[in-house]
């Protein structure tokens, strides 16, 4: 596809550059299609776009708490489903103590981020273990099981009737922001060989969202080897590179790691910040209305929000404009910060997606009210 030379249309006071050199006293809010990848327009406001009284209806923005939740469990298919829509399911789940059957999703790929705690992952291809900050991808018809050294949180994004894909990076290379060969894949080790036994193993399988259970008189986990191009993977947060720019605040999508057909997955790691006096600092305000947005927050300070600690997720239905809290955005204004130290991995779904039950029960319900200058 080309890209012709284009010549957007000026009206009024602006900005020539996104993003940078905003009008003194304005805000920018960027009204784009196709979740930054399409058409877009910058509108630079007198006031904040979230500068709301009220907010009332089903479009307002929450926040859920999912350290209240209880939902230790000894099956990934047990875990506590947040949202969901045709096309995804994101789960929490507390896994404390090795699985005492196998596991296999034949409704889509498996994406594991490990949220907190250590352990072994084992599954046809072998094993490998994992830490914290972990992803781990699960091919669908996978089947798996994990041995907690400790207590494990972890958030699982199904890939429904799908599978996960590396994204085009375009311009800067298919080795920019992680390698290939970053990706680690399972070992048929001593460790399992030596799982492999004659004992009595139930496989639970998850097909048009029911399940069934197949016994086997020995652990299926029995191979001797494997060659191809289909496996688990794994890789860490720490060993994503994220691009960067001095001179101007880069969108969300630069930040893609995995992407399925409806949706993509986003991993914001630490970073220095914009250097440039006229570049902002913190995410700009911003007009979404293909895409819902959800965020896990997993460690340290979010630069763009206000009483957020790690295990909360936050949910912008696409339909109403958002960006940081009043104290981030002021902080970026005064460029205080120079690095941000935060992780958080970020969900944006071309589909809406409902909250379930159990997420309402751990809702910040005062969230909305949160951009207000006087909170």
């Amino acid at each position: 596809m080309k890209n012709w030379i284009s010549l957007p249309r000026i009206e009024g006071e602006t900005s020539r550059q996104a993003h940078v050199d905003l009008p003194p006293g304005t805000y920018e809010r960027e009204m784009g299609r196709e979740g930054f990848f399409g058409p877009a327009t910058h509108l630079y406001h007198q006031h904040p776009p979230t500068s709301w009284k009220s907010f009332d209806g089903p479009l307002r923005p929450h926040a859920f708490d999912t350290n209240k939740l209880d939902c230790v469990e000894n099956s990934p298919w047990q875990a506590t489903i947040l949202m969901s829509n045709a096309h995804t399911n994101i789960r929490m789940w507390r896994c404390e103590k090795a699985m005492d059957h196998l596991a296999r999703n034949a409704d889509g790929d498996d994406l594991l981020f490990i949220h907190e705690g250590q352990g072994s992952l084992y599954s046809d291809f072998g094993h490998m273990e994992y830490r914290d900050g972990d992803y781990l991808v699960i091919p669908r018809g996978t089947m798996w099981r994990l041995e907690p050294a400790v207590p494990c949180s972890i958030l699982l994004i199904e890939a429904t009737n799908d599978a996960y894909r590396l994204p085009d990076k375009g311009m800067v290379g298919p080795h920019a922001i992680f390698d290939p060969a970053m990706l680690d894949t399972p070992k048929i080790d001593d460790a399992f060989l030596g799982q492999q036994n004659d004992q009595e193993w139930r496989v639970v399988v998850k097909a048009r969202n029911e399940l069934t259970t197949i016994t086997y008189g020995f652990s299926p986990l029995d191979a001797k080897g494997w060659k191809g191009d289909l496996s688990v993977v794994r890789i860490n947060w720490r060993d994503i590179r994220p691009l960067m720019s001095d001179r101007y605040h880069l969108p969300p999508s630069a930040h893609t790691t995995f992407l399925a057909t409806r949706f993509v997955v986003c991993t914001f790691c630490p970073r220095p910040i914009e250097g440039d006096p006229g570049a902002l600092k913190v995410p700009f305000f911003h007009s979404n209305d293909d895409y819902d947005e959800v965020l896990f927050y997993h460690r340290g300070n979010f630069f763009s929000r206000d009483n957020i600690h790690p295990g909360m997720v936050t949910f912008h239905p696409l339909g109403f404009a958002h960006g940081p809290h009043p104290k981030a955005f002021e902080t970026g204004q005064k460029a205080a910060r120079k690095e941000t130290d935060e992780v958080a991995v970020m969900i944006d779904t071309r589909d809406a997606l409902t909250m379930s039950p159990e997420a309402e029960s751990v809702e910040w319900q005062d969230y909305v009210s949160s951009w207000q200058t006087d909170k």
